[in-house]
């Protein structure tokens, strides 16, 4: 079972499921998560292989959504579901897979697609850091710039660092053996025809006009926003507009 913070109480609304992308954990929506639990319960979950959660060799999209599952049934559902980018496809692979499980779904900046990029260098990246030399945060974070890695990126990063236990709180070996799947997506036969929300930056290229038709395939009754002068990180870039957007969809 996945490791998961809650917030807030039930209701007589369906609960809110948060899955975090690549490289994240729950503690990531932390602000979100709060806010948004004025009127339901939230749960936001470390993904396997993330954060608290256990470590797999697994990491499939189908696995996923079989975590994602379990912690539905856990909590009572059927639930909302919000995923970012890995968190999405996990959560459009639930919706597929296991449609009672799902209420609505919003799915942010990512699409049911195989992309030609990698996340390899990052994962190289915080492979190569020497923790042992590391007693602060910051000490992590200009050895991943020497690496050539983006400030933002060093923050995010660090984010998942245990450094008591010289660690970090990702499985990078599972992560990268599984970086195939991890930006493919499986072939699916199965449509779900609820309420889907694909929710992406202004200014990100990861949902394009062509993905579109492979969407509505998959999910019928998409609809299509974007969120002014943001790119793929949309949730921590514009975090109030992020949050509007969501209770609209599942207010309405």
């Amino acid at each position: 079972m996945l490791h998961w913070n809650s917030y807030g109480s039930a209701t007589d609304r369906p609960p809110l499921l948060i899955a975090h992308g690549l490289f994240g954990s729950a503690r990531n929506w932390n602000v979100i998560a709060t806010r948004l639990s004025d009127t339901r319960q939230v749960v936001a979950v470390d993904m396997r292989n993330h954060g608290e959660s256990f470590w797999s060799d697994d990491h499939s999209y189908e696995a996923l959504a079989g975590d994602l599952a379990e912690v539905i049934g856990e909590i009572g559902g059927p639930a909302d579901v919000l995923g970012h980018s890995m968190g999405g496809k996990a959560a459009m692979m639930l919706a597929l897979t296991a449609p009672d499980t799902v209420r609505k779904l919003i799915v942010a900046d990512i699409a049911p697609v195989t992309y030609g990029h990698s996340q390899m260098q990052y994962i190289e990246a915080m492979q190569a850091v020497d923790l042992s030399k590391a007693t602060r945060r910051s000490d992590v974070r200009e050895q991943l710039a020497d690496l050539g890695v983006e400030p933002a990126l060093q923050s995010f990063f660090t984010q998942s660092l245990d450094l008591g236990g010289k660690g970090w709180q990702m499985n990078l070996d599972a992560l990268a053996a599984g970086m195939g799947p991890v930006v493919g997506f499986p072939e699916v036969e199965a449509a779900w025809d609820g309420p889907a929300l694909f929710l992406s930056g202004a200014l990100s290229d990861y949902v394009r006009p062509e993905h579109r038709p492979v969407i509505k395939r998959l999910f019928p009754n998409a609809r299509f926003a974007k969120i002014p002068g943001t790119q793929h990180w949309l949730h921590a870039e514009k975090p109030r507009d992020f949050e509007a957007a969501v209770r609209v969809f599942l207010d309405s």
